[in-house]
């Protein structure tokens, strides 16, 4: 290790960024550029305190044109001959392929970000010709989860053609984050000082960001398993931060109200039967006593009203007569299919006490049906509440108007398709997000719209409730995610930092944090109180689809359109295990609601099941550390249970009931 350090301090005149804050000093040519748009706008106090800073005096009188800044203010800069580029890359491959098996792998992924970049310098300059020649080249060698990317790249030929194109900003405006072991980066180093090739040396200290790490360099599956991300992996800063990932404990008055219940029933009956003391599952245990759980306080909440108590203990009350799930006890499944509705079903979602169903659709309605045999009332006129006693125990069912009781309603608002659709967890009130970038909530008392909250300005792919109510989240093609209160009709908080469109998002059990996968190919959790990203997980190698926290909240699984599913350890932020087994892009999870078992639901036809219990148990939870490579299982056929296939219906919405009875919906399909 003496002789390694010794040849880091040697090698100090080659400058790899490996620190997030190391500051840079500016070229006059940038300072200059910056003086003149704040010339340009007026900014007067901004410019002198900018130019007594900078110690910069003699600024030209005449100010530039937009292009000129822009030109100015390019990271792209002219290396010459652009014959030189192909040679250069060339160089660094053979560099590459003839370094030492240890370090070969982890070497290997400068080369995407430094092709990528070579082939923009040379399409801003002007060098269309070498910049053809140098995709066609080398552009088939990279690896297979670039492919998308590269293909959108090549169409990029111009200089023109990179203002407002989302892949050649990101690249322009972001590192790309490559983790490296100490002895790796030693190595590359080394040669670099060796070759003193200037194309690759500006690239590399300019537009990558090195995150080192000590240890043994990693090996070609651990790598891979994390990479595929538009901007290359997390760092560990990324996900250093404190997640309170735990549940805290329900309130008394609930547990009291079950037992009082049971006790109820069986002194009502003619034998009454002494009820067997359930085995408390690991994750039930967890709950009651989880230190990583956030105060109560953290995030405020409405206080309850009455109703919502009596729906707590009426869900507590089902809840006791859960069925445990195991390997000798699979759920029973039942699957909602929709007929004649391919082409038009967006999406589905049943609401948490599994009585009525809400589908949207490509035609800008939202239908909703009763699944039980009572069918959907409407609430009475202003004229016929005023006889009502408000005061009597069952004044819901008063203020009902049986007449007009339907078994589905249709909902009208939306000016585009709808996206997705959710239930308060309360089922009085739905919220639907659509491309019209509104996001409505809707009464299931009276059938109508109680508001559209406006503050996306680009499609809206999907929307969340708080498991608690009163917040909920949504995802745009605008790149952010926005947290919102039913009272209030402007975002609370606005999370921001995605590289793509937003494509879903998931609330934590706790309400406290917020997952969103998008298609830049990460998932990030945020902290709901500060609106900062906490963690940041990259590993899928297409646009993710479906998230799902597991019960008790220590862990998150996720798909998409790679047909893989992950699962992830929300304490340190690493992927702990990879499932393959769907054929198409999967669009649906759940966790049982006693946290046994997952079930994922795919276009490919089909539901599967498998044993997380016994995933958690290999992972080892409390071996899991803080190291840069822990173990990622991917044996999938040691975890599958069972796989149920439809007849050519795509799944679109899993979830179990609170029985633990799977619900599915799907949707028939003649041409499958």
């Amino acid at each position: 290790m003496e002789s390694t350090a010794q040849d880091i301090s040697h090698l100090s005149s080659v400058q790899i960024k490996t620190e997030p804050d190391s500051v840079e000093t500016p070229d006059r040519t940038t300072l200059l550029a910056v003086l003149q748009v704040l010339r340009k706008y007026n900014l007067k106090e901004t410019e002198e305190q900018l130019k007594k800073e900078a110690k910069v005096s003699d600024v030209p009188t005449t100010q530039g044109s937009d292009s000129e800044v822009s030109s100015v203010l390019s990271t792209y800069k002219s290396e010459g001959n652009p014959d030189l580029y192909e040679d250069a890359y060339m160089d660094l491959k053979k560099f590459v392929d003839s370094s030492l098996d240890a370090f070969k792998h982890e070497l290997g992924m400068i080369l995407y970000p430094v092709f990528v970049h070579m082939y923009l310098e040379l399409v801003y300059n002007g060098h269309e010709a070498q910049a053809i020649k140098l995709m066609e080249r080398f552009g088939k060698d990279q690896e297979h989860y670039y492919k998308e990317d590269l293909q959108r790249l090549s169409m990029v030929t111009k200089r023109d053609q990179m203002n407002g194109n989302e892949i050649t900003d990101t690249f322009r405006s972001n590192e790309f984050i490559i983790r490296m072991a100490r002895d790796t980066l030693a190595t590359l180093k080394r040669h670099l000082q060796e070759k003193k090739q200037s194309i690759i040396l500006n690239i590399i200290q300019e537009h990558l960001y090195f995150d080192m790490y000590e240890g043994v360099a990693r090996t070609k599956s651990q790598i891979d398993s994390v990479a595929g991300s538009v901007i290359g992996e997390a760092t560990r800063q990324d996900n250093k931060a404190k997640v309170y990932y735990g549940l805290p404990r329900e309130p008394d008055y609930q547990y009291a109200a079950v037992e009082d219940d049971e006790d109820t029933e069986a002194d009502g009956g003619d034998k009454p039967k002494k009820k067997k003391p359930k085995k408390e599952s690991f994750f039930n245990k967890k709950l009651k006593t989880d230190p990583n759980a956030p105060p109560m306080d953290r995030i405020p909440f409405p206080e309850l009203k009455d109703n919502d108590k009596t729906e707590k203990i009426k869900a507590l009350r089902e809840s006791s007569k859960r069925v445990n799930l195991g390997v000798d006890s699979l759920p029973s499944i039942c699957c909602y299919t929709l007929l004649n509705s391919a082409q038009s079903v967006i999406c589905a979602e049943i609401s948490d006490d599994s009585t009525i169903l809400a589908v949207g659709f490509s035609n800008s309605h939202v239908r909703v049906w009763s699944l039980l045999t009572q069918k959907l009332k409407a609430m009475k006129s202003a004229d016929q509440l005023q006889d009502i006693d408000h005061e009597a125990e069952d004044v819901w069912a008063r203020i009902m108007d049986e007449r007009n009781a339907e078994s589905s309603r249709l909902l009208y608002g939306h000016s585009g398709p709808v996206y997705n659709v959710s239930f308060s967890p309360d089922k009085t009130l739905l919220l639907s997000c659509s491309e019209d970038s509104t996001v409505r909530l809707w009464s299931l008392l009276t059938w109508t719209c109680l508001v559209a909250y406006k503050g996306h300005v680009f499609p809206v792919w999907d929307v969340k409730f708080s498991p608690q109510g009163y917040y909920f989240v949504t995802a745009s093609h605008d790149k952010t995610a926005r947290l919102w209160a039913t009272d209030h009709h402007q975002p609370l908080r606005i999370f921001s930092g995605h590289f793509a469109d937003v494509d879903k998002v998931q609330f934590h059990p706790n309400s406290n944090y917020v997952a969103t996968g998008s298609s830049d190919r990460t998932i990030r959790l945020w902290d709901c109180i500060t609106g900062n990203h906490v963690r940041v997980m990259t590993g899928h190698k297409a646009a993710i689809q479906a998230l799902s926290f597991s019960t008790e909240g220590r862990f998150l699984a996720s798909a998409g359109a790679d047909n893989r599913l992950l699962l992830w350890d929300l304490a340190h932020g690493h992927l702990l295990a990879e499932l393959a087994s769907h054929s198409s892009p999967t669009h649906c999870l759940a966790f049982s609601r006693d946290g046994t078992i997952l079930a994922s639901g795919s276009l490919d036809c089909t539901v599967k099941l498998w044993d997380f219990s016994k995933l958690a148990e290999d992972v080892s939870i409390e071996d899991v550390n803080v190291t840069h490579n822990p173990e990622i299982r991917s044996n999938t056929e040691s975890y599958i249970l069972r796989t149920y296939a439809t007849k050519s219906s795509p799944l679109i919405s899993l979830q179990f009931s609170r029985r633990n009875v799977l619900l599915a919906v799907a949707m028939f399909d003649t041409n499958m």
